[in-house]
């Protein structure tokens, strides 16, 4: 168990509840450093982390590769703007490009922004063919999530998201997720792209079906509409594969939004482009003042050659089966979980009805058993660990999630 916090670190949350802008609700913590997939926090308690930061820390923290990047470029150069070349931006463009399907790259910051970007080079490309804006229309299912700015926020297909905030943007229109009958009422003539993530990941670590994105596709190409992938929490090797799309077979995709573990820590977002759109976007119709930053894109590119690896991506297969099947075993003899849904090393547990709505609960008593989790909802418990956990973190990190679900017995 965890011990009480320190006058200082008591003092500090204090200081960020009076200053920052109350939108978050952080955890009773002031977590220091970290090394591999533990951290520890000011008062000396060590954690086990199986959180990553959201599916950021993807190598763990400290990770030798990508320090040795960061030291590097941190004394060369730090900012360019994109008035002129900067050679990492360069070299991790032409990395995404040879080991994808896209022909080119933009650099943002976030994946709402990399989100922004892929739906407006939709609307332009849209628009260059002469459709009208009436029939610009964009859709998105429901359980989505795909970022905070107006228009990511009213494509997230949750009211919860768009509450206070109207009037919303139009032209967007959401579908059920995984309901391929629903298809022929909602992606129609008026449609010029479908946006959708292979696993939604804050609706609930919920994959799409079999052969769901196959059909986005085959209506995609008879609408003459882009097919455009939230990769940004369940690419870069989380599913031990480089994207999760690439489980549905012979699928190619014409846009693809990066963000989260492509700056292994750092903030990057990007929006790979195939051939189909990839000159849609001229000088001055989009840009990011610190989009391509060399100091991000040399980490980037670091973690890119470390995640893009055959055997770490068939290690996190492994790893993913062993922690699917320990989650299955503590449902059965602790019960708490329902059942475990996802791919790879992004899993869900959903838990049982008299459990549900309190995943937060859970997640602050697996906290105080020295391991960190997160939640998808009130009702889904996630796990995203480091893809390059050892065997022996991640079974003592699921003996301390058992240790905190049996004290909740």
């Amino acid at each position: 168990m965890t011990t009480p916090l320190s006058p200082a670190s008591e003092s500090l949350i204090a200081t960020g509840r009076r200053c920052y802008v109350p939108n978050y609700q952080p955890r009773e913590v002031i977590l220091e450093r970290g090394q591999g997939s533990r951290i520890w926090d000011a008062d000396g308690n060590e954690y086990i982390d199986l959180g990553c930061g959201i599916s950021v820390n993807s190598l763990g923290h400290q990770h030798p590769a990508l320090v040795a990047a960061l030291r590097e470029q941190s004394g060369k150069l730090w900012h360019t703007s994109n008035i002129y070349f900067n050679e990492p931006a360069v070299r991790l463009a032409e990395t995404l490009v040879d080991s994808t399907f896209a022909q080119r790259v933009y650099f943002c910051n976030s994946g709402a922004e990399a989100n922004e970007a892929a739906i407006k080079l939709a609307r332009k490309f849209a628009s260059a063919r002469g459709v009208p804006a009436e029939k610009r229309t964009i859709l998105t299912f429901t359980g989505s999530f795909h970022g905070r700015t107006m228009a990511t926020v009213t494509a997230t297909a949750q009211p919860k998201y768009h509450s206070g905030f109207e009037p919303l943007p139009p032209g967007f229109r959401y579908c059920p997720f995984n309901d391929l009958d629903a298809l022929d009422e909602h992606l129609t003539s008026d449609t010029c792209a479908v946006l959708v993530e292979p696993i939604q990941g804050e609706g609930g670590v919920m994959p799409a079906a079999d052969g769901f994105l196959a059909e986005l596709r085959r209506r995609c190409d008879a609408l003459g509409a882009l097919l455009i992938l939230d990769e940004i929490q369940c690419g870069m090797g989380r599913t031990g594969k480089l994207f999760a799309y690439e489980w549905e077979k012979h699928l190619v995709p014409d846009i693809v939004t990066m963000a989260k573990a492509l700056g292994g820590g750092l903030p990057l977002g990007a929006t790979l482009v195939g051939e189909k759109a990839a000159d849609t976007m001229q000088f001055g119709s989009h840009g990011s003042t610190f989009g391509g930053n060399p100091v991000m894109c040399a980490v980037a590119r670091a973690a890119f050659h470390e995640i893009n690896d055959s055997g770490l991506l068939d290690d996190v297969i492994r790893q993913g089966n062993t922690l699917q099947a320990r989650l299955e075993r503590t449902a059965t003899e602790i019960g708490v979980i329902e059942r475990v849904r996802g791919r790879g090393l992004m899993l869900g547990a959903t838990l049982l009805p008299n459990w549900r709505g309190k995943a937060g609960d859970i997640v602050e008593r697996c906290r105080h058993h020295g391991v960190l989790i997160l939640q998808a909802g009130p009702d889904v418990l996630r796990f995203l660990p480091p893809l390059n956990i050892n065997d022996q973190d991640l079974q003592h990190g699921l003996d301390r999630v058992e240790q905190a679900l049996r004290e909740l017995m």
